[in-house]
């Protein structure tokens, strides 16, 4: 006799006719970012040893999310979101193309290093936000707690595989010729989607898009007091910024400090182990995840917010630990938590943004969770530079933890509202 506890799997997304296509290229594109990462920091630092630039380059990765996330929404909730994401494969494509010519006349100056660090950071938002428009376009609601996860576990993967790649081809090819190649990297999803059968123009017998203009801040304005009349989404965007604000990825930047402090600061095995941890932690939790049909909490938002707990729990743990191999062990469960936390938390936006004004949602969403990380290197960066970086991860992880127990305490007394009796 079946129980509540053995409810039936989710369907996988796999099973989607063209879902497996747009994983690929999906993945192809992550691997292809990191590339570029790996080829053109290297380069670049090695012309102008500068600190500073490499500050550049994580602001101006995540700055363009705060900026035009939303406005990137709104216009997928009026055009063809393949061709906006068409858009920025060609961006990045121009980009490789760029440092390629540079490298090989021996040209590059500081001003134009950092114009295509912005123009990279540009067309991130142009491809993140128009796939996640067309990711709910292509299996539909049903597989979207699925199709989400195996995204996120494939953009871990990039994050793992990139810069392994981005290495083997400067050793074998040298930086100019890696830079070229890498703009194959992009084709192969420009290519599926001049024909690939989704967006606007297939949903609801090509139903028109939206005539409403794209307005900019007033995007902004307006979608958030159209998120308020959906708790749900109002709770999941607050945890998803949270998350970003406070920590996001910024403890990465800061590995090299805690692998000297563990006693493992030489370029290495162990040193390669800790930066990777929490990435190979996040493969097991897209594997676990899918063949368990959902982990083990339930799919709502509660068990969203817990699993983010035990990321920052892990997270400040590691951040105080003198043991090696507890270290690693933190940083796979930080991982592992992190992606189940995440995955869900996308889903349920997903799932919940209203028709007529998801692009614009998925937007907002992009916005909190992408933008926002350009102040993570202030919350764990810079504090660390006066307090130390074990403390101010500590700190972040802790403030964090406060953020995300006031919103599980608001949304369990909503849902204990709505199941008293008389409501």
């Amino acid at each position: 006799m079946s129980t509540q506890s053995e409810a039936p799997k989710p369907p996988s997304a796999l099973r989607v006719k063209g879902y497996p296509t747009f994983l690929f290229t999906f993945m192809l594109t992550m691997m292809a970012d990191n590339v570029e990462h790996v080829v053109s920091y290297w380069v670049a630092f090695q012309k102008f040893h500068s600190e500073a630039l490499g500050g550049f380059a994580v602001v101006s990765h995540w700055l363009p999310f705060l900026l035009f996330s939303v406005a990137v929404g709104a216009l997928n909730d009026r055009f063809d979101s393949r061709r906006l994401i068409q858009a920025g494969m060609a961006l990045f494509m121009l980009v490789s193309l760029g440092w390629g010519y540079f490298f090989i006349t021996d040209t590059l100056t500081l001003p134009a290093a950092m114009v295509l660090l912005v123009l990279h950071g540009c067309a991130g938002v142009l491809w993140s936000t128009s796939s996640q428009m067309l990711l709910y376009d292509i299996v539909g609601p049903s597989h979207l707690q699925s199709a989400v996860r195996l995204n996120a576990t494939a953009r871990y993967l990039g994050v793992l595989v990139g810069p392994g790649v981005g290495s083997l081809i400067m050793l074998t090819l040298g930086p100019v010729k890696g830079m070229f190649l890498n703009v194959l990297f992009y084709l192969p999803l420009v290519i599926w989607l001049v024909r690939a059968p989704y967006g606007r123009a297939f949903r609801q017998q090509g139903a028109p898009g939206s005539k409403r203009a794209v307005r900019g801040l007033a995007d902004i304005l307006q979608t958030l007091s159209e998120v308020k009349t959906v708790p749900l989404l109002g709770a999941m965007i607050v945890l998803a910024g949270a998350l970003s604000f406070f920590i996001g990825n910024s403890y990465q930047a800061q590995m090299p400090k805690f692998a000297t402090d563990l006693g493992r600061g030489d370029p290495g095995v162990a040193y390669t182990a800790l930066l990777g941890a929490d990435a190979f932690g996040a493969l097991v939790a897209g594997v676990v995840l899918e063949t368990r049909g959902g982990g083990f909490l339930p799919f709502k938002p509660s068990s969203a917010m817990i699993y983010a707990l035990l990321w920052a729990a892990c997270l400040l743990g590691f951040s105080q630990v003198h043991s090696y191999p507890l270290a690693i062990a933190l940083l796979l469960g930080a991982g592992f938590c992190e992606l189940s936390s995440s995955s869900m938390t996308q889903a349920l936006v997903q799932m919940n943004a209203p028709n007529a004004i998801r692009g614009r949602v998925l937007g907002l969403f992009g916005m909190a969770a992408s933008g926002l990380r350009t102040f993570s290197g202030v919350t764990v960066g810079l504090l660390g530079a006066q307090v130390g970086v074990h403390l101010s991860l500590a700190l972040s992880a802790g403030a964090f933890g406060l953020v995300t127990t006031g919103l599980l305490l608001r949304v369990s007394r909503a849902a204990e509202d709505l199941s008293a009796p008389g409501r």
